[in-house]
């Protein structure tokens, strides 16, 4: 696995602030939010790389793992084990002054031991024999990626999928967006001699709507409306996701007229009663088949 400079990506140093790095994830997500470039795989590729990162730097006990680890620091725990069992081992021997070989200073190079106990940075499954027999090593994660349509993804609800043989039910919380990753620590591949059973990470991918459009948290939707509203005015029916609200139409109304319906928008993540706002974009629509009287007032109505 190649190294993936996390405060890089943020676009941080190592000193930032948990405030800094919130600051920098939005500004960011913003940017590269898939909803904002659909079908740039570029973009949707370093949307989750930001979230990867994000992940770890905003979580105090994985930052300061990766600050000592680097790409290694999901498998800092284990070495952390696997050295003090080797100082053990060596020190209850007839080796002399103990293990301190193995002793890595803080910033140090670690490649070396973890390609040979876990098989490479990434914790695959080749672990030598010799890592294997001294320690319990955490399982391996599993990827998972689950459906939504705009609307479920709208409303806080449970699901249940098979992992591995085992049923897992998960609570969906509103305000889900395409591409965003959560973890289940435990529900992984189990654990290596006894070890701890790796964790499940769900991608979310929800499937476009044929009446809304997504922008974060605001939705855009198109509303027709006929001519004798659009120029004298009245009354239209606009669908929301949770029902409909009646919304008056200004006469002289053009094609094209964008309202906004303030809190009618897609609920915020983690945010009760937070929401964005809906758009609603009018489009005129031209009356056809016109009687010979119509066609003379729109005359009259022409050469006024």
């Amino acid at each position: 696995m190649a190294y993936i400079d996390y405060y890089k990506i943020l676009g941080v140093d190592k000193s930032a602030t948990q405030d800094d790095i919130k600051k920098a994830y939005r500004k960011q997500a913003r940017k590269l939010h898939p909803d904002l470039n659909p079908n740039d795989k570029e973009a949707e590729k370093h949307f989750k790389e930001l979230n990867e990162a994000n992940e770890v730097l905003s979580n105090p006990e994985n930052r300061a793992k990766y600050d000592k680890y680097g790409e290694n620091w999901k498998h800092g725990e284990e070495y952390e084990k696997a050295q003090q069992q080797q100082r053990q081992q060596y020190q209850g021997g007839n080796y002399g002054g103990g293990f301190s070989g193995a002793d890595f200073g803080e910033g140090e190079d670690f490649s070396d031991f973890f390609q040979s106990m876990f098989g490479g940075a990434g914790g695959g499954s080749n672990r030598s024999s010799r890592g294997s027999a001294s320690g319990k090593f955490k399982g391996q994660d599993v990827h998972a990626e689950l459906n939504l349509n705009l609307k479920d993804a709208a409303t806080t609800h449970q699901q249940t999928f098979d992992i591995n043989g085992k049923k897992v039910r998960i609570t969906i919380p509103a305000g889900v967006y395409d591409g965003q990753q959560i973890k289940l620590k435990g529900h992984g591949s189990p654990g290596i001699n006894g070890g701890p059973s790796g964790d499940l990470y769900i991608t979310f991918n929800i499937n476009p709507d044929s009446n809304f459009e997504r922008v974060g948290d605001d939705l855009k939707t198109k509303v027709t409306i006929d001519l004798y509203t659009a120029v004298l005015g009245g009354e239209v029916t606009v669908n929301t996701l949770d029902g409909s609200v009646n919304l008056k139409v200004k006469p002289g109304t053009q094609n094209g007229t964008t309202v906004r319906l303030k809190g009618k928008g897609f609920p915020v993540y983690k945010k009760d009663g937070h929401f964005g706002d809906l758009f609603a974009t009018y489009d005129v629509k031209l009356p056809t088949d016109l009687t010979d009287k119509q066609k003379e007032l729109f005359e009259q109505l022409k050469n006024s």
